[in-house]
């Protein structure tokens, strides 16, 4: 079997760079062709010396002739690039929000513009495998998530399915400053978030239109409601999210619960139910969510805790996930790494 030929749309953001070394090491795949506009011209090393081994030229434009494409642009420009490639019978897993939402009418209220192709919203499949599985491997267009839904949807997904919680639904996360991108801002700067934890987007946060999208196509019968409020943290990198919601049940046990998500997931090689709970660096550098599920027994509610590395399962390594099932490959391929510790 010849390898997947892939390219990458902008490679200058974090989730670019580390979409180049994902697929440099992945065994089925050769990156043919990488661009980014503010870098065109140079080699990848003059830009990122720590890719120095990848001999790679960035370019203006992708390559025609290749498998896969990678679009990592910021949000509102992917719908510029992403139409053309699916007429070159080019298989796109897009990395920005541009595809993610169903209804058409949410994007003025949360992105800011009109899409302008609404029908591929509809043909477009979201991109969390272990939800959408089968769609995606017979996707040509894939909408991979935003880095905080991955962490909220995972953690909930086995209970709303079952509707054994009632639907009021709180959603607090802790980010990494990589989350919010390379470009420079006075609240990314070194001075402004070390020693500093700061709440935002407490009016709305562009997640949670998907957030509630997901969980709602897992059980329409369950009238979600949630509240999610981020947060930044002094650290690189990391998702930590906790998620509480009242139980139906009074009488459900601790390990009932586990067994819930355990089943949920038996057949996901990426999510681990935790019989403690997990901390950011348990996942750093891997594309590994993982999950620890318990009660509060003196308030019947429950408490979900998860966790993930945002640049890896909440951006890249989902991507390259998403396409190991578009090209029948073990979804695990080509992401297999342990985290790094401490």
């Amino acid at each position: 079997m010849s390898k997947i030929e892939a390219g990458i749309i902008n490679v200058t953001g974090y989730v670019g760079i580390e979409l180049v070394r994902l697929l440099h090491h992945h065994p089925e795949v050769e990156l043919k062709s990488i661009t980014g506009r503010s870098a065109a011209g140079q080699k990848l090393g003059e830009v990122f010396p720590h890719l120095g081994d990848i001999n790679q030229l960035i370019k203006t434009d992708v390559d025609s002739n290749i498998d896969v494409a990678f679009s990592a642009m910021p949000h509102k420009s992917s719908v510029d690039v992403v139409p053309s490639l699916l007429t070159q019978n080019i298989k796109v897993i897009d990395v920005s929000a541009d595809f993610r939402l169903k209804d058409a009418n949410e994007y003025p209220k949360w992105y800011g513009f009109t899409h302008p192709f609404p029908d591929l919203l509809q043909e477009a499949i979201y991109g969390l495998s272990e939800i959408h599985e089968n769609e995606i491997a017979s996707a040509r267009l894939v909408a991979n998530p935003g880095c905080y839904s991955v962490a909220a949807i995972l953690a909930l997904a086995p209970v709303v399915k079952e509707a054994i919680i009632s639907p009021e639904v709180i959603i607090d996360s802790k980010s990494g400053i990589s989350g919010a991108g390379r470009t420079l801002t006075l609240a990314s700067h070194y001075a402004e978030t070390n020693e500093n934890a700061a709440a935002y987007a407490i009016e709305g946060h562009r997640h949670l239109p998907e957030i509630e999208q997901e969980l709602r196509t897992l059980n329409p019968e369950l009238p979600l409601s949630a509240t999610f409020v981020p947060h930044l943290v002094p650290m690189t990198r990391g998702i930590l999210t906790t998620c509480y919601a009242p139980l139906k049940d009074s009488n459900l046990l601790k390990k009932e619960l586990q067994q819930l998500y355990r089943d949920f997931y038996k057949n996901a090689p990426f999510v681990h139910i935790a019989d403690n709970p997990p901390q950011t660096k348990y996942t750093t550098g891997t594309n590994f969510c993982i999950i620890y599920p318990t009660i509060d027994l003196r308030t019947n509610r429950l408490i979900v805790i998860s966790c993930l590395d945002n640049l890896i399962k909440g951006g890249a390594g989902q991507a390259v996930q998403n396409m190991n099932l578009m090209f029948d490959l073990p979804q695990s391929a080509g992401l297999e790494t342990s985290a790094i510790y401490p």
